[in-house]
This record gives structure tokens, sequence and C-alpha cells, in this order.
């Protein structure tokens, strides 16, 4: 048993160039170009690194975020703590958080950091794994993290009260990573669900509007700066 649920180790690097990372980065790219349709605005923001770059988001559409994350790598704009944002105020058009809840030890922090950077009326999108799936499974039963670095799978369940606290307008969960997170071959890239495949999907998306009560917003020509802004820490 050891020897299955005891190969995470590595870095999160390595493992998002493996078979097994390439398979979810291409499933979760795939819910997010469909997520995407129908949202508007020039001001993208990605907080946390998830595969090389910015590769998520969708190629030929011309649309790339600013990306924040607490490491160096490529395509970084920022390296910075994801719970304390150097970012101003109400910026962001479409803030994504690529499982950055599930890789931090402060994942309400770095939601309410991602709710102070997005404007009234904006999209926010939350990407993870299923807790009740053969990807949850494996992270729960794992003697080394998996993925390496992860602290918790956070369900989409509880993603969705956190929101709805916070009163946001939360759309059904987008489901994929139809696949299996063993071995060292690939599979079927998972993109879909297969009628031969059994299982629960392996990652969720949830896409949410941020919605302002009683507030007539107006969009004015002069925005904030994304980047460089005055720090404002969240309380």
């Amino acid at each position: 048993m050891a020897s299955v649920f005891g190969s995470g180790a590595g870095s999160k690097e390595d493992w998002h160039s493996g078979v097994l990372g390439r398979m979810a980065i291409a499933a979760e790219a795939d819910m997010l170009a469909r997520a995407l349709e129908g949202v508007f605005g020039p001001v993208l923001l990605q907080m946390g690194r998830w595969g090389e770059g910015k590769e998520l988001w969708p190629s030929g559409s011309g649309r790339r975020p600013e990306l924040i994350a607490p490491e160096s790598g490529s395509g970084t704009d920022l390296i910075a703590h994801l719970a304390q944002l150097p970012v101003a105020n109400a910026c962001a058009d479409v803030v994504l958080l690529p499982h950055a809840l599930e890789f931090s030890s402060e994942p309400l922090a770095v939601l309410r950091e991602a709710d102070r950077v997005l404007m009234g009326e904006g999209c926010l999108l939350v990407v993870g794994f299923s807790p009740a799936s053969p990807w949850g499974w494996r992270a729960a039963l794992s003697r080394r993290r998996f993925p390496p670095g992860l602290q918790r799978v956070i369900s989409a369940r509880r993603v969705t009260d956190w929101l709805n606290v916070l009163g946001y307008e939360v759309e059904p969960a987008r489901h994929g990573l139809f696949t299996l997170p063993f071995g060292s071959a690939p599979q079927s890239r998972g993109l879909r669900r297969r009628w031969f495949y059994p299982f629960p999907a392996g990652a969720y998306l949830i896409k949410a509007r941020k919605r302002l009560y009683g507030v007539t917003s107006l969009r004015t020509r002069s925005r904030p700066a994304v980047l460089g802004g005055a720090f404002e820490p969240t309380i």
C-alpha cells in the first residue's frame, strides 16, 4: 500500500510535468475554457501557479492574466504571499484560484484576498480536487502529500458555503478529470465523462459572481493598477 499511496514525493513543478499532472491540467483547462464563455473584462488575475506559466488559460484567445505566486517560475509576474497581496482593492474583473486554497495553510485568508481585489460584479473561479473521488482518496491516503505541497482537499460544497457567506452568486460546480490518479503511462485525457468510467470526477470548477446589493457600481475609465498598488491587508 505504501508503494501505491506514497509516491507523491518531489516538487510540484516535477509533478506538473509528469503524466498525472498533465492529465489534471488538461482537464482543468477544458473546464476553464467553458467557464470563461460570456465572461468579459480586461483585467485578469491568477493567484497561484498551476502548470507551466499561464497554460490553464485558453490559447489563441489573447487573454492572459497577471500571475501572482509565492514562488518564482515561468510566467510569474509578482512573487507575493497569497494571503497578503500587494494589489489595489477592486482592480480585477476575473480572479482564478487554481488549487490555491488547497495549497495554502490559510485558505480563508486567501479567499478573502481574492474577494478584496475583485471588482463588484466580477467573476471568481475556484479549481479544486473532489474529496469523494479517486484523486481525493489518494490525497487523503498518501503518506506523502499528493500532489506535492497539498495541504488539504476542500470540497466544492465547502467552497460554495464560504462564497455564499461573502455574498456571491454561485453557479453549480463544473466537473472534470475522469481518470484514475495512478500509473506512469498516459491514459485518456479525461476531459469529459466516458460512459464506462464509474467514479466521480477528480476535479471541480466553481464560478461565482461578486454581487453588490443596494449599491450602483459605476466603472470608470481610470482604475487602479493591478500590480504595484498600495498594499491594503485583509482584515
